[in-house]
């Protein structure tokens, strides 16, 4: 029988994305378990949002969980939009919001270097939590390629691929992102405790 974790989201679009990677589990979103509370954020950095999240879960359910923060990190903006890249273009704002401002904001700008970067928190029991980091290398596109994926994917392009995470299918962006770089470790430290 598969073990039980809590994936602190109610991102489906996520959730799919990582039950994926984590074979050996049954993964529950926040919206599996009927949990609709706002889940504060209140932290300036990845790691202490995925822990915050992480632990406003374990307060209610108790059981296994982990949350994930991710960040668009830009050389060009000085690392932004970073820790509020969901929100960068204001609070209740959509993919395609958020998209048309980077897209705005990198007009002119030679360099396109930037890089995605997940932390994730997982917390085992009341003493025991632990973390887990990816960062995956690329540039800003100078416009929209592909449809699939979420966020960022369409104007971001991995280092050393020819198509950006929108185009690619979900199993190859798995493969490389840091997401699926960050829940590996995630997953390879699961099955050492199974």
């Amino acid at each position: 029988m598969k073990k039980e974790i809590i994936f602190a989201t109610s991102n489906s679009d996520k959730a799919k994305e990582i039950g994926k990677l984590l074979p050996d589990w049954t993964v529950y979103s926040l919206k599996d378990l009927n949990f609709h509370e706002e889940i504060p954020e209140e932290q300036d950095t990845l790691e202490g949002n995925a822990e915050q999240k992480a632990q406003y879960v374990w307060d209610r359910f108790g059981k296994a969980c982990f949350a994930d923060d991710t960040g668009l990190e830009v050389r060009a903006l000085n690392g932004r939009p970073g820790v509020y890249s969901a929100r960068y273009a204001g609070e209740n704002c959509s993919y395609r919001d958020n998209v048309n401002k980077m897209l705005e904001e990198m007009k002119g700008k030679e360099d396109r270097q930037a890089r995605f970067r997940t932390s994730i928190c997982l917390i085992l029991s009341e003493e025991e939590k632990h973390y887990f980091d990816g960062i995956c290398n690329g540039e800003i596109l100078r416009e929209i390629h592909g449809d699939g994926g979420f966020g960022y994917d369409p104007i971001f392009l991995p280092e050393g691929e020819q198509q950006s995470f929108a185009e690619m299918s979900l199993d190859r962006k798995n493969a490389i992102s840091h997401r699926g770089r960050a829940v590996k470790q995630l997953s390879e430290f699961l099955r050492l405790i199974d």
